[in-house]
């Protein structure tokens, strides 16, 4: 099991920690409600250094990530960002991810190249860089796997940036959703401060060398203490996004699930000229109408959690999907949960039920997400 350059600190706070995609990493440090709270109403902060990081870089990198991936990579500008994944060759999904644009980057780039950052699921690490490899063949790029000597905190909540302000020379309330910036944050050069999220609650991420990171830890606390800021772990994590309908791989997206069926049809560019894998089969789909959708639903006269894997039945009985995800929200204090359902099942207020063991919950499907942005 690898560690992040960050375990010892989270030891050190006590934090509960277990296994996640082949790293120690901290699951929750006090309760998941808590960190949860604090992340909504103040500022907590994530260790997800164990994410994957390529560089890719030369003259047809935009040309190799439009053949990669699903969304128009040739709109993007230096220092903006795009969410986008990678299908497979059978309608499903490698991976989701972000790309960064990185020509303002000298060291990076040289003269007529494009070069970019993407960032993408720690579990999927070696299987992405293998597919990646293979697309690459016939193109002129260059793929660099920093992932082992780069560092990643996310801080996120509404006080985020009154807690950092003074950490940077960045002028971090300029940094528009999905854009980032490179500069000098707590001491360290050459920073990557992004603001992407995955809690709905604001902030950003930090990308730093390995030898920074917990340098910059530490003074990111010290500068967020008077601002109830918290170290926050996996748990909760996994309730800020879902209350957010974010899809996590491996719960929501995964190799046998479509992008139009997960509602991602908005990150899947079908009119860009450039083909992709799949590119004709979402084009089928689009056209004949996908035959399941997730969706979102809540059990609000129930307390039972639905879990992965749960049969969804209609009111009669008949087997209509899977729950993908599921949690206590702590914002709703209610059960919500995701899962597939046969189209027909697929529009809010529809009633289905969730099978859990020989007892039948009533859920109603509803649209996500399932609290506003910034609560």
């Amino acid at each position: 099991m690898k560690n992040t350059p960050l375990t010892e600190k989270h030891i050190a706070l006590g934090a509960k920690m277990a296994e996640f995609a082949g790293y120690n990493m901290p699951i929750s440090y006090s309760t998941i409600t808590e960190e949860h709270n604090a992340v909504r109403q103040a500022v907590g902060v994530f260790d997800v250094s164990h994410m994957g990081e390529f560089i890719v870089r030369g003259k047809e990198a935009t040309a190799f990530l439009q053949a990669a991936t699903s969304n128009d990579v040739s709109k993007l500008k230096p220092g903006e960002i795009q969410y986008s994944c990678m299908p497979n060759k059978k309608g499903g999904i490698v991976d989701d991810l972000l790309v960064y644009r990185l020509d303002d980057a000298p060291e990076m780039t040289v003269a007529g190249e494009e070069s970019y950052m993407l960032v993408v699921n720690a579990s999927n690490e070696i299987k992405d860089w293998r597919w990646l490899k293979r697309i690459a063949r016939g193109f002129q790029v260059k793929m660099t796997n920093i992932s082992a000597k780069t560092g990643l905190i996310a801080i996120q909540g509404p006080k985020t940036i009154e807690a950092l302000k003074k950490l940077t020379d960045i002028d971090l309330g300029s940094i528009k959703y999905y854009n980032f910036r490179r500069g000098k944050f707590a001491g360290c050069k050459n920073v990557i401060v992004s603001a992407t999220g995955y809690t709905g609650s604001g902030g950003f991420e930090i990308y730093a060398r390995n030898r920074d990171i917990a340098k910059i830890w530490d003074k990111v606390f010290k500068a967020g203490a008077k601002h109830g800021i918290k170290p926050a772990g996996l748990g909760a994590r996994d309730t800020l996004r879902l209350e957010m309908g974010y899809c996590l791989y491996g719960n929501d997206i995964n190799d046998k699930t479509s992008p139009l069926e997960a509602g991602l049809g908005w990150i899947t560019k079908l009119n860009k000229a450039s083909d992709f894998p799949s590119k004709d089969k979402f084009l089928k789909q689009k056209a004949e109408g996908v035959k399941r959708r997730l969706v979102g639903f809540t059990l609000a006269t129930e307390r039972r959690v639905p879990r992965h894997d749960y049969e969804i039945e209609s009111p009669r009985g008949a087997k209509i999907g899977i729950v993908t995800s599921g949690t206590h929200s702590p914002t709703l204090d209610m059960p919500i949960g995701m899962g597939y359902v046969k189209t027909k099942y697929a529009e809010p207020g529809s009633k289905i039920m969730i099978v859990v063991g020989g007892k039948k919950l009533e859920a109603v499907v509803c649209k996500v997400p399932f609290v506003e942005p910034g609560v």
